[in-house]
């Protein structure tokens, strides 16, 4: 991971760090330097301003060498000013770049660029919610990536940024249709629900959702619902940081049992006013098509499979083999149906500047997506975004105001069509006729285009806007508020006219079909908070006390609208015949909290870091609504040592850390513990009834995890090697699950606190080496590499339970439970399985015992970034060791009038053949029933492990003799570029089963800066 270019863009909040204590000193020494009326020699004022090359540097120390009493300090604009002779030499010296030796010589304005010097990776500062620490002053484990790592890739949300980039973090793209999901792990599943495994989302310190958006009515095209982070730009992000174990998370109470991301948008930057415009341009398809039987052979299937059932008159309705289809066609409908190019627009502009005590920043963007599929379907974001940064003129209050405001238009096709695409006859009838209209070849054809008549187009404005202010009250405290709000409005619609049907079956716009959705959400947050830094002798005191105070509101009215006089109408449901409503709910969740830092470093060496939180939410019972979290940390920097250094010289820094703490989770869901009622669509004399919809349960309490981590971090030859190990083990219990009821009580369970523990225990490991550096060449390399055993620890009543089909003591949350395959009877050529209890009936209750963990055994990335003069190159391998579904997976038995992965021809054909698929049928029901067993046994979970070159960035800097004051970049760039794997299916990281896998996609962009 690149640790190092947060100087390059988010330096505002290291450099006001240092600024606040050095400039107070800057005007002392500047007052001291204007009023001196002797001077040791003959001098004139040097001016000038300090940069990195495209931005200055403010708190940028320099000094006269020799005399340490001559020094000045760079402002916010990277300013600087002080007296010298033409003899004289400026050292210049800031923190995370190297020193530069300047002869002054006669002349009187010095501009000077520094280059960053990439040994200092101990003095980083790393975003930890409510504060920020120094890398080599860390006690707990977080994970970073930087706008240098975002802005490479070309994709359209954050969370695709963070693949294969960061240890501990898994991430798997739901599918590859435009806005949609992401599945997300750090340190692996928690909780016994799949939707409690989410993290915490904080977007400039505020709060943000991450329950996913849209409805399964109208979002039916994804296995997901739509990602709210969506609504924020990736071009918009400065930095990325996962906080991981309890030290790093604890602070964040109830909500950090699964993590937390922290994402920081971009601020305004001192200096002059600048424009930056990028636009990039791109095209996706999928990364590979399935291997499927060609004409020839899928005719001979089918024959055999007839002759294998003893038919030899073909039904009416095998319009494939029976003549009706001409059976020498052939059509990959691979490449017809989602063998198309997807188009990627994207444009960004950015305004920057500064007054004298006021920095701005302004950006909009425009994206857009069109997708693989037949017609027109797109998805279209514009955001804007604005941020302030204000400081008082004795530098005491500090304002900075963010807000980011986004417009999203999808119109994205009903269903997806890859799974048609993989098992459509090969010589199925063209989709049109000659005169352009869908064909149905008289009845025969069932046109899987005919469904892209209809569509599901949504509209989603989301805001999110934050206000930090801060006054330095003095003796080391600081006092400070932040004020956050969201507001999310969604409509989604789903549009089924009556062209999406064959016009044989006569069905016309009566039939027409409509499904609305409409989602509101909004929050607002507020946090003031008091802080006191003080050292005292050899030890440092950093305390923080906080409190919070939240509250989010939602509401959701979904209706269906049916017959409408033209189809031209469907939008409008007041030109429906009929509507009902089919969900109307509100919701209210209020929390609040009191929260405690403190910080001690003695010496620099050893450093103890105290967290702790009192959380309030009204997800949970009475008396259960308040529970405390809390944290410890340590470190030890060895480095630090006299010893260490005179015998290990070559070692440069040296940490021991380690944390243990308890942190919750409230991702339940609203009023779960509530005796609730719902509209009933029973009416009674023309009023519609209530009925029970949820048992009260007042012990309805939070899941806590129990989290421990032990650490190492070590550089070499001047952090040139450096390298991290760490190793943790989390305990997640209380679980809140559905515990089965009898069906008496009218109620199939109650939402309670279960006595089960999920165990996550792994190593991560990191590496980051300077191979190469010098004034012309650089190249560095980064490694991660995660391994996770996660474990059912304990779950009194399994055997007993609604879950002893799904969960095994002792095994992974993530696991299938199948049925053992034996091998294929040679004398029959049908499939064989281990009757697990002897009784000669296959169960699924008693048979399938054998469990397949789908969990990865591990994974990582691999990135380099190689700079030669003005050309970069970029790439990052992801891997993962894993198993997925075979490529058969979902497919109908071989011999019906479907499509087969190309590796069904090797099949048992007479006594003694060994396969290894068994023999073709139509109807015969013993190869029916074992064909469904394969799907369900161990023998379709598969090796599906990966090495994929999942970006690739190439950038080349205009020399400044060409572009004058303009700074012009020209970048190629990749994603999902090349897989290497075994593996047969259409994609071996995507994990849904039928639908259309993510993208690979090729953009090229020029970025122009005035």
């Amino acid at each position: 991971m690149n640790y190092f270019s947060f100087f390059k863009d988010g330096r505002a909040l290291y450099c006001l760090f240092f600024a606040g204590i050095l400039l107070s000193f800057s005007t002392v020494h500047s007052r001291n330097f204007r009023n001196s009326k002797t001077l040791y020699y003959q001098s004139h004022q040097v001016q000038g301003i300090v940069s990195d090359g495209a931005s200055p540097l403010p708190g940028v120390a320099i000094i006269l060498k020799g005399n340490n009493n001559m020094a000045a300090i760079t402002d916010y604009n990277g300013h600087y000013s002080l007296q010298a002779s033409s003899s004289d030499t400026l050292i210049v010296s800031f923190i995370g770049f190297k020193t530069k030796f300047i002869p002054v010589n006669n002349q009187i304005k010095i501009d000077i660029k520094l280059e960053y010097d990439t040994t200092t990776l101990q003095e980083v500062r790393v975003n930890a919610g409510y504060y920020s620490v120094k890398e080599k002053d860390r006690t707990g484990s977080i994970a970073r990536i930087t706008s240098k790592d975002i802005e490479n890739q070309p994709v359209t949300n954050v969370l695709a940024t963070m693949q294969g980039r960061m240890a501990g973090v898994n991430i798997v793209q739901n599918t590859g249709m435009p806005g949609s999901g992401f599945y997300i792990e750090i340190r692996g599943l928690n909780s016994l629900r799949s939707d409690g495994n989410s993290p915490l989302y904080i977007i400039d310190g505020v709060p943000y959702s991450s329950q996913g958006i849209g409805s399964s009515y109208t979002s039916a095209n994804m296995p997901a619902q739509n990602s709210p982070l969506n609504s924020i730009n990736p071009s918009d992000v400065a930095s990325i940081e996962v906080l991981k174990d309890a030290d790093a998370t604890a602070i964040y109470g109830s909500r950090g049992a699964n993590g937390v991301v922290l994402i920081t948008t971009k601020k305004s930057k001192s200096g002059k006013t600048s424009v930056s415009v990028d636009y990039s341009n791109g095209l996706g398809r999928v990364t590979g098509f399935k291997k499927v039987l060609d004409t020839p052979r899928y005719i001979a299937m089918r024959k055999e499979a007839f002759a294998n059932d003893g038919i030899t008159q073909y039904p009416a309705n095998a319009y494939d083999i029976n003549g009706t289809w001409d059976q020498n066609r052939e059509t990959d409908w691979q490449k017809e149906l989602i063998g198309g190019t997807a188009e990627y627009t994207n444009l960004q502009t950015t305004i920057s500047g500064e007054s004298q005590h006021t920095q701005f920043l302004l950006s909009g963007n425009y994206s857009k997506e069109t997708t693989v599929f037949p017609g027109n379907f797109n998805y279209v974001k514009a955001s804007g975004r604005a941020n302030i940064n204000h400081e008082s003129e004795d530098e005491r209050f500090h304002l900075n105001f963010s807000a980011v405001y986004s417009a999203q238009s999808s119109s994205m096709p009903l269903v997806d069509l890859t799974q048609t695409a993989i098992q459509l006859s090969p010589n199925a009838p063209s989709l049109y006729d000659q005169s352009g209209n869908l064909n149905w070849e008289n009845n025969t054809f069932q046109n899987p285009v005919a469904i892209l008549n209809g569509q599901t187009k949504g509209n989603t404005f989301d805001l999110l806007s934050n206000a930090i202010l801060s006054y330095e009250l003095g003796a080391g405290f600081s006092a400070s508020a932040s004020l956050g709000y969201t507001n999310l409005d969604q409509k989604q619609i789903n549009l089924q006219p009556s062209t999406i049907y064959n016009p044989s079956y006569g069905l016309g716009t009566e039939s027409s079909l409509a499904i609305s959705n409409i989602v509101n959400r909004n929050s607002w947050i507020v946090e003031p908070k008091l802080s006191w830094t003080k050292k005292l002798d050899k030890i440092a005191f950093d305390v923080l006390a906080g409190t919070t105070f939240q509250q989010q509101n939602g509401d959701q009215f979904i209706t269906q609208s049916r017959g409408f006089t033209s189809n031209n109408l469907i939008s409008n449901p007041a030109s429906a015949s009929s509507n009902i409503v089919l969900n109307s709910d509100e919701t209210l969740y209020k929390y609040q909290a009191l929260f405690a830092r403190v910080n001690l470093n003695l010496a620099g060496q050893y450093i103890l870091n105290l967290t702790a939180r009192r959380d309030g939410s009204s997800r949970f019972g009475p008396g259960r609504q308040f529970a405390d979290f809390g944290a410890v940390g340590a470190a030890w920097i060895f480095s630090e040592s006299r010893w260490m250094n005179a015998n290990f010289p070559f070692l440069s820094y040296g940490k021991l850390r380690a944390s243990y703490g308890t942190t919750g989770n409230d991702q339940i869901g609203d009023y779960q513990f509530m005796d609730t009622y719902s509209t009933s669509g029973t009416k009674y004399q023309g009023i519609s009834g209530m009925q029970p919809s949820r048992l009260f349960n007042a012990d309805f309490g939070w899941e806590t995890n129990r989290k421990m981590e032990m650490a190492i971090e070590a550089g070499f030859l001047q952090d040139r090697i450096f390298t991290g190990l760490a190793w943790f083990q989390n305990h997640s219990s209380n679980q809140l699950v559905g515990i089965p009821l009898p069906g008496t009580t009218g109620f199939s369970s109650i939402q309670a606190n279960l006595d089960a523990v999920v165990q996550n225990k792994g190593i991560e490991f990191t590496l980051k080496t300077q191979n190469i550096t010098n004034s012309s060449f650089n190249w560095t390399t980064s490694f991660n590499l995660t391994s996770i055993k996660n474990e059912l620890i304990s779950f009194p009543g399994l055997e007993v339970s609604t879950y002893k089909n799904r969960y095994v003591i002792g095994e992974p949350l993530n696991i299938v439970k199948t049925y053992h395959y034996t091998g294929l009877n040679p004398a029959t050529g049908i499939y064989q399985f281990e009757d697990v209890n002897g009784d000669g009936v296959f169960t699924a209750n008693q048979d399938r015992q054998t469990t397949k963990n789908l969990n990865p055994k591990y994974y990582g990335g691999l990135q380099n970034h190689i700079r030669f003069h003005n050309l970069e190159l970029d790439f990052l391998f992801h891997f993962s060791k894993q198993q997925n579904y075979s490529e058969n997976y979902g497919q109908p038995m071989p011999g019906t009038m479907n499509n087969q992965s190309a590796g069904v021809a090797q099949h048992w054909q007479s006594e003694g053949d060994l396969g290894p698929y068994q023999g073709y049928s139509v109807s015969n029901s013993a190869k029916q029933q074992a064909y469904l067993r394969y799907l369900q046994s161990d023998a379709s979970i598969v090796d599906a492990s990966y090495i994929r070159l999942k970006n690739i960035s190439l950038t080349y800097e205009l020399p400044r003799s060409w572009t004058k004051k303009i700074i012009c970049r020209l970048s190629l760039q990749g994603q999902n570029v090349l897989t290497f794997t075994k593996y047969k299916g259409i994609d071996p990281e995507f994990k849904t089963s039928g639908y259309l896998p993510p993208l690979k996609i090729y953009t090229s962009s020029i970025q122009l800066t005035f």
